[in-house]
C-alpha cells in the first residue's frame, strides 16, 4: 500500500470539514456536490472489500428516486447482494474520516478485517444519468487505482444491471454473461419462450405504457425492446429528453401522490407502470372506466407473482418450499390473501431490502416485495437443479409447468429488485393467464391506509421489535396504540422511526379511510406526547 500516493490523492478529494454522513441500505446519499470525498474513499474501500473476498466487487453511482441535484454511491457484494453490514461500519468510518487520518484508518480497516494487501482486487462500476454522476464514477476509479485495483467501467447501465455483473462475473458466467449485450439475451431469451405458449389465442392486446422516470431505464429499454418484440410492444414516456429525473414522474411519485406521472396520456382501462430513476422499482396502474386512478403496487405484484408459481408447483407436483416475505407497510388485505386464499406462507421482516433478500434465502423459492414496488424472487441452487430436471424429465402438461417455471427462474434477475425483469415477468404471466390489469388488480381490495410522519427531537428514544410492529420504548406508547386500534374495525397501527432523519413513522390501516386517517391522526398524537414530539402538534388536516 503505497501510503504516500494515497495522503496526495486524498488531498484532491478533500473531505468538506464537519461533514458526517451515514451509509444505510442504500449507501450513502446527500446533494452531489458533497459526495466527491466519498465516491474517491469508497473506490479505497471497494478495492479492500475484493482483495478480502478475493472476488469482483461493484461500486455504483446513483440517488436513485431523489432528485436530480442529489447523488449516491452503493457497493455491491460478490453474489450481487448489498454490502455485509461490519463494511457498512467500515464505509461510514473511511467516509467521515478527516484528511489526515485516511491513511490509518485504511490500515485499521485492513487489519480487522484480515485483509491481504497482496492480493488481487477488480472492481466494476456503474452509474445513472444524472449529471452529476460520471465526475463522481472518475473520483471513484481515482480510489481504485491508487490502491492498485484493476476495473471496469461499465458507464451508463441500471443499479440491478451492475448487481447483475457481479453476479455473473463471480459465478465465472454460470448465472449468465457480464454484458449488458447478455442481460438483455438472457431476459429476452426466457421471456419470449415463455409467452410463445400464451400467443396461440388472442395476443394481440400486449402493449404496454412505461414512465421511465427521465432516468437510465429508458435507454436500456430503449436498447433492449428489439429482444423481445415480439411479445410485447413498449411505449415509453419521460424518456429524459425534457424532463428532469424523477420529478413529478417516476415509481416513487405515483406511489406516495397516488396518481399518474405527468407526460403520459392515459386512457381507460390500459396499461401502464413506472420505473424510479435507477430502475430498480416498479409500479403498474390504471384507470378504470369512471375516471378512477388505480395504483397496483409491490403487494400486488407479489401476490400475482406467488400465485402463479404455486400453481405452477402444483400443477409439476412437486413440493418445494415457497414463501413470501413482506414488511409491516404490506397491505393487511394482501397479507390475507396470500394466506388464506393462495395457501402461501408469509413472513414479516424489519423494512429495508437487505432483511427482506435474506430472509427470501431461507426458501426453496423465496418472493419479495418492498411495497414500494422494489423485489425480486430468489431460488435456491437445489430449487433451480430440480426445475432444470424436470423441465427436461417430465411428460405432457407436467413438462410444459416445468419449462415455464424454468424461464421464470431465467426471467428473474435474483440479484437485486429489478423493474425491467419485474416487469418482462408480470407480462409474460397476465398473457399466460389472460388476465386484464383490472382482474389483477381485482385479487383482492386494499384496506384504506394513511402514513404520517411526527417530529421528534430524538427518533432514538423509540425502539421496536416484532419486525418494527411492535413499539418497546417509550413507555406506554404501544399500550396507547393497542387501545387506539380497538376502536376501529379491520384495524392495525404501528410506527417505527426512520433510518435517516429525527422522525417517526406512523402507518394505520382500518376499514374505511376515515377510520384510518382518524387512527392514523390518534397515534400521531400519541407519538408527539410520549416520544418527545417538536414543533406544533400533529393536525388532521387529510
Amino acid at each position: 500500500m503505497d501510503l504516500d500516493a494515497i495522503t496526495k490523492s486524498s488531498a484532491l478529494h478533500a473531505k468538506p470539514v464537519g461533514l458526517t454522513l451515514q451509509y444505510g441500505t442504500a449507501g450513502f446519499r446527500t446533494k452531489a456536490e458533497h459526495l466527491d470525498h466519498v465516491m474517491f474513499r469508497m473506490g479505497l474501500l471497494a478495492v479492500l472489500r475484493s482483495k478480502q473476498t478475493k472476488s469482483t466487487i461493484g461500486v455504483m453511482v446513483t440517488a436513485s428516486h431523489n432528485p436530480e441535484e442529489d447523488n449516491g454511491v452503493k457497493l455491491v457484494d460478490p453474489l450481487g447482494e448489498m454490502l455485509a453490514p461490519s463494511w457498512e461500519e467500515y464505509a461510514t468510518c473511511l467516509a467521515n474520516a478527516e484528511e489526515q487520518d485516511v491513511q490509518r484508518v485504511l490500515l485499521g480497516i485492513s487489519e480487522k478485517a484480515v485483509v491481504d494487501l497482496q492480493q488481487d482486487a477488480f472492481v466494476v462500476i456503474g452509474r445513472d444519468t444524472r449529471p452529476s454522476s460520471e465526475k463522481l464514477a472518475q473520483s471513484v476509479i481515482d480510489g481504485i487505482t491508487v490502491l492498485g485495483g484493476q476495473f471496469h467501467d461499465y458507464g451508463l447501465v441500471t443499479t440491478p444491471q451492475l448487481h447483475y455483473m457481479v453476479y455473473c462475473r463471480n459465478t465465472h458466467g454460470q448465472y449468465g454473461k457480464a454484458t449488458t449485450e447478455g442481460y438483455y439475451q438472457k431476459l429476452s431469451k426466457a421471456f419470449v419462450e415463455l409467452t410463445k405458449q400464451a400467443f396461440c389465442g388472442g395476443g394481440e392486446n400486449r402493449s404496454l405504457k412505461v414512465d421511465c422516470a427521465n432516468g437510465i431505464g429508458a435507454l436500456k429499454l430503449r436498447e433492449m425492446e428489439n429482444y423481445f418484440s415480439q411479445g410485447l410492444s413498449v411505449q415509453l414516456f419521460n424518456v429524459g429528453t425534457t424532463g428532469k429525473l424523477n420529478h413529478l414522474c417516476g415509481a416513487d411519485f405515483v406511489k406516495s401522490h397516488q396518481k399518474p406521472p405527468q407526460g403520459m396520456e392515459m386512457k381507460s382501462n390500459e396499461r401502464c407502470c413506472s420505473f424510479d430513476g435507477d430502475a430498480d422499482r416498479i409500479v403498474y396502474y390504471y384507470y378504470d372506466a369512471d375516471g378512477h386512478f388505480h395504483l397496483i403496487d409491490g403487494d400486488k405484484i407479489a401476490a400475482l407473482i406467488s400465485s402463479f408459481l404455486k400453481e405452477l408447483l402444483l400443477e409439476i407436483g412437486e413440493s418445494l418450499n415457497l414463501g413470501v416475505v413482506q414488511t409491516a407497510y404490506a397491505n393487511g388485505s394482501s397479507t390475507r390473501y396470500l394466506e388464506e386464499v393462495m395457501k402461501v406462507p408469509v413472513h414479516c421482516t424489519k423494512t429495508g431490502v437487505k432483511h427482506l433478500h435474506h430472509k427470501a434465502q431461507e426458501f426453496d423459492i423465496g418472493v419479495y416485495f418492498e411495497a414500494n414496488g422494489h423485489g425480486t424472487v430468489l431460488f435456491s441452487e437445489a430449487a433451480e437443479r430440480r426445475i432444470r430436471q424436470l423441465a427436461t424429465g417430465l411428460e405432457d402438461e407436467r413438462r410444459k409447468a416445468a419449462e415455464m417455471l424454468a424461464n421464470i427462474v431465467d426471467l428473474f434477475n435474483q440479484a437485486a429488485g429489478d423493474a425491467i425483469s419485474d416487469m418482462l415477468v408480470i407480462e409474460a404471466i397476465l398473457a399466460l393467464k389472460g388476465l386484464s390489469v383490472q382482474q389483477w388488480d381485482a385479487l383482492y381490495t386494499d384496506l384504506p391506509n394513511r402514513q404520517l410522519k411526527v417530529k421528534v427531537a430524538d427518533r432514538q428514544v423509540i425502539s421496536t421489535t416484532d419486525a418494527e410492529r411492535q413499539a418497546l420504548t417509550p413507555p406506554g406508547l404501544q399500550e396507547a396504540v393497542n387501545d387506539l386500534v380497538k376502536k376501529y374495525k379491520l384495524s392495525r397501527a404501528f410506527v417505527r422511526p426512520s433510518g435517516t432523519e429525527d422522525i417517526v413513522r406512523v402507518y394505520a390501516e382500518a376499514d374505511s379511510q376515515e377510520s384510518a386517517d382518524s387512527l392514523a391522526h390518534e397515534v400521531s398524537l400519541a407519538v408527539f406526547q410520549l416520544a418527545g414530539g417538536v414543533g406544533e402538534s400533529p393536525q388532521p388536516n387529510f
